[in-house]
């Protein structure tokens, strides 16, 4: 058949074929059944496989030769595999066979370990998955929970020019998520954080209180002064929130000052009512106690209240004196009450027990004068109708603590005022304190009673948040009482930073873990609060906006431990930047010179390098390779970011150089670490940076190429010497130059072969259509010597690709015999 035969002809020639079969011309036509084609086709098979013609071999050798493949080296290979080793069941042997029978035990006993090694690693990698799964579950989920707990309209303002107690360099201006409530107590969270740095002590109760004065609601304010006035104790240990419920010295500390805080509280409240209506109170007489008790009364007409006893001093009933004067926390006042009522014997008896009671470091009856003073209480007071005496023996003698005085105690104040007075907090000594009888009540119990028993229901707490609030603070709850503001949408921003305050006092019983809820009920009535998870999910609302505030509150967090033990100051962090993404502002940034300019983590005099270090860290476990880099850049951890940037480098070498892609990005971040490391000194291992900066020539190499770009490319690729291109370089030193190389330089060698190989083609194809212009002589000889040398230097990359002991892509051998077949 002719070479210059087309398929037009090829056709004609089979349809006249067709043709002739049909008009019967000399080939007679045959008709076979299935069972004569089928001998026939056997009787073929059996010529045709029986012995095999040399020439066919010779044939299949030239056609898969010419794509590249030894059909004599691959038919000794395949001769050479024998599965049966490996897949076929082991023989049995007989009895006597002792070799055999070791031999089949050593043989099973392989493949059970083998098959055993498997299932646990496959077992482990799954048990692993899941594990790591959960963890992330769980984050998430706390970060859904978290953006969920959205900022709220808050009741409370702050005047539009309020004073200001400190300046503060924070910056308040432009957009923010916080408003003026909560930039106020930024504001103080920072000088507070500047003042311990600085080892100056810093209150933030004190300071908390005074900005909460500007608030528009002063009930915020009033539940600022109560935790002042709790927290105006003498100094308590580093760990005193462990002895809250265990050490009756303490408790006593603060039950004192929850009854001053409550006395203070009624002597302003009697101050403000008789000044409300002076003509009808008649106040007079020496400024004190004394004084408004008896005007307050003269406006509640208590001398008309029926069944008062032991006549009156002053025009007013002597109990009820008495028992406003213990009210308002003057008992001088109401001694001297007792004292103008001599004539009555009650009276006189009490004056006695009443001394005793002001005398004493714990304003408690010694055990032998409370036992006599129960007694007489049960002997005679049960018969009492006078409210206020009754109350008045009840508060001396820590007696009948399950009467509530209804007709005195009408307000919840008054209700808690008489149960912290009838408070026991020796259970051990006296013999006058029966437990179980009813005549004692510890703190322990009036908590359960007023948490438990009574609970946000009795209390309606969702109408009257402060109240409750106040109720469980006078109790010494203060987790309790921070979770419930903490659980009411418009007090969040306060419960927040009366956490702050009180655990900046040491006072806070803090969870084991920072992923449990916010308030952890524990055995024996203890509560522990989750301060880290309140803190983190406070400054979500602002940290995108303001993330200078939200470092602010994270340094709060500094020296506790999060679910892997790591330090919440690093870890909130981490965080922060990562999704603010303002890298230089938080933790500065390097410059050309190569110094480091500082960030605001640096303010906090903290060990900055280790911070910027977990920083990094976190981010690359999270699989945030191009901000790892410049956070091991900024820390200092010069062949760590190479050895990512080695990474990601290689994986995008070969790609195309496209505005705004990943290989774009890196390319330029690589350029500028590259200009920066060679005119300073750095850290990193020669190794890595030879890698580093090889990556980056072949990268040139690749944007010459894909530029068309044919002779810089190759100019390019001599100089790196990474291919048999250089007139002296022999194959088998360009191998064993090749082991030498990292993975990160040997997984770009498939694309390096295939575009130099690419790179000869075009040169050899430009050669050979090149054609003089008219009028000069032809150059046979030097066009084919340079076609010459470009099929050496292409069959030297055959050479090197077969050689170098790497496994090359399915289709990179293929194209290359193809192209290096094309060029011969």
């Amino acid at each position: 058949m002719s070479k210059n035969q087309s398929l037009a002809d090829l056709l004609q020639q089979a349809q006249q074929l067709t043709t002739d079969l049909q008009t019967g011309g000399e080939l007679p036509r045959v008709h076979r059944n299935l069972q004569q084609i089928a001998e026939a086709g056997q009787r073929l098979l059996e010529k045709t496989s029986g012995f095999p013609d040399e020439s066919v071999d010779v044939k299949a050798s030239i056609l898969l030769g010419s794509r590249g493949f030894d059909v004599p080296k691959l038919t000794q290979k395949l001769d050479s595999l024998n599965a049966a080793k490996t897949l076929e069941p082991i023989e049995p042997v007989v009895e006597t066979d002792i070799e055999g029978f070791l031999r089949n035990e050593h043989e099973n006993t392989l493949v059970t370990v083998i098959e055993q090694s498997r299932r646990l690693t496959f077992d482990e990698a799954e048990r692993h998955l899941w594990r790591s799964m959960e963890g992330e579950w769980q984050l998430e989920k706390e970060r859904i929970l978290n953006s969920l707990l959205g900022p709220g309209p808050d009741l409370m303002e702050v005047p539009s020019e309020p004073e200001v107690r400190r300046s503060s360099p924070l910056s308040l201006q432009g957009r923010s998520a916080l408003d003026a409530v909560g930039m106020a107590y930024a504001r103080e969270v920072y000088v507070r954080n500047e003042s311990v740095l600085d080892g100056h002590p810093h209150s933030l109760v004190t300071a908390f209180y005074d900005i909460s004065r500007n608030f528009v609601d002063k009930n915020i304010a009033e539940c600022w002064t109560l935790v002042k006035t709790l927290l105006d104790v003498p100094i308590l240990p580093p760990d005193a929130y462990k002895h809250r419920s265990s050490s009756p010295s303490i408790q006593q500390q603060f039950v004192a000052q929850s009854r001053s805080y409550l006395e203070t509280r009624y002597r302003t409240y009697i101050q403000e009512t008789v000044y409300g209506s002076l003509s009808l109170a008649q106040l007079g007489g020496v400024p004190g106690t004394y004084q408004l008790v008896r005007s307050y009364l003269n406006l509640k007409q208590a001398a008309m209240i029926p069944d008062l006893e032991d006549g009156l001093v002053d025009d007013q009933p002597v109990w009820a004196m008495v028992f406003y004067c213990m009210r308002c926390g003057n008992l001088d006042d109401a001694l001297t009450a007792v004292s103008k009522a001599s004539a009555a014997p009650s009276c006189v008896e009490l004056a006695h027990c009443l001394q005793e009671y002001k005398n004493s470091d714990n304003l408690r009856l010694s055990p032998s004068s409370e036992a006599k003073f129960q007694v007489s209480y049960k002997r005679l007071m049960k018969s009492c109708k006078d409210p206020f005496k009754r109350a008045v023996h009840c508060v001396l003698g820590h007696c009948d603590v399950m009467n509530n005085h209804p007709d005195v105690c009408v307000k919840t104040d008054d209700y808690m005022w008489l149960k912290l007075c009838q408070l026991n907090f020796d259970t051990t000594k006296g013999s006058h304190h029966s437990p179980g009888t009813g005549d004692q009540l510890t703190l322990t119990q009036l908590q359960h009673q007023l948490l438990e028993e009574y609970g946000e229901e009795h209390f309606n707490a969702h109408q009257q948040p402060y109240l409750y609030f106040q109720v469980l603070m006078l109790t010494i709850q203060f987790e309790a009482a921070i979770d419930f503001m903490w659980r009411v949408q418009q007090l969040k921003t306060h419960a927040v930073h009366f956490a702050i305050a009180l655990y900046d006092q040491n006072l806070l019983n803090l969870t084991n873990s920072t992923q449990a809820q916010i308030l952890v009920s524990v055995p024996e009535g203890v509560h522990q609060l989750n301060f880290p998870r309140m803190v983190i999910s406070y400054t979500r609302r602002f940290a995108l906006t303001d993330p200078r505030e939200a470092l602010q509150y994270f340094y709060l967090l500094k020296g506790l431990r999060g679910p892997h033990s790591e330090d919440l100051f690093s870890s909130c962090i981490s965080d922060l930047v990562t999704e603010s993404r303002e890298f230089e502002m938080l933790l500065g940034k390097v410059e050309d010179d190569g110094t480091r300019k500082p960030g605001c983590v640096d303010k906090f005099k903290d060990d900055t390098q280790d911070v910027i270090e977990f920083v990094a860290t976190k981010a690359e476990q999270k699989g945030l390779y191009e901000d790892a880099i410049r956070l091991y850049d900024l820390a200092k951890k010069h062949n760590k970011v190479l050895e990512i940037l080695n990474r990601l480098l290689s994986q995008v070498v070969s790609s195309p150089c496209v505005p705004h892609t990943d290989r774009d990005r890196l390319q330029s971040l690589a350029v500028h670490i590259a200009e920066r490391y060679r005119s300073h000194p750095h850290t990193a291992s020669g190794r890595a940076s030879h890698t580093f900066f090889l990556l980056l020539d072949t990268m040139q190499f690749f944007d010459h190429y894909h530029a068309k770009r044919w002779n810089e490319a190759l100019e390019v690729m001599k100089q790196l010497r990474l291919l048999p291109l250089q007139p002296g370089e022999t194959v088998e030193q360009k191998v064993t130059a090749f082991q030498a190389y990292d993975d990160e330089v040997r997984q770009c060698f498939p694309d390096i072969l295939l575009a130099t190989m690419s790179i000869l083609y075009n040169e050899y194809k430009q050669t050979s259509y090149s054609t003089p212009r008219p009028g000069t002589p032809r150059q046979d000889g030097g066009q084919e010597a340079r076609k010459n040398h470009l099929r050496q230097l292409a069959r030297a990359l055959i050479t090197f690709a077969g050689m170098i002991p790497y496994q090359m892509p399915g289709d990179t051998n293929a194209r290359l015999v193809q192209m290096d077949v094309l060029m011969g």
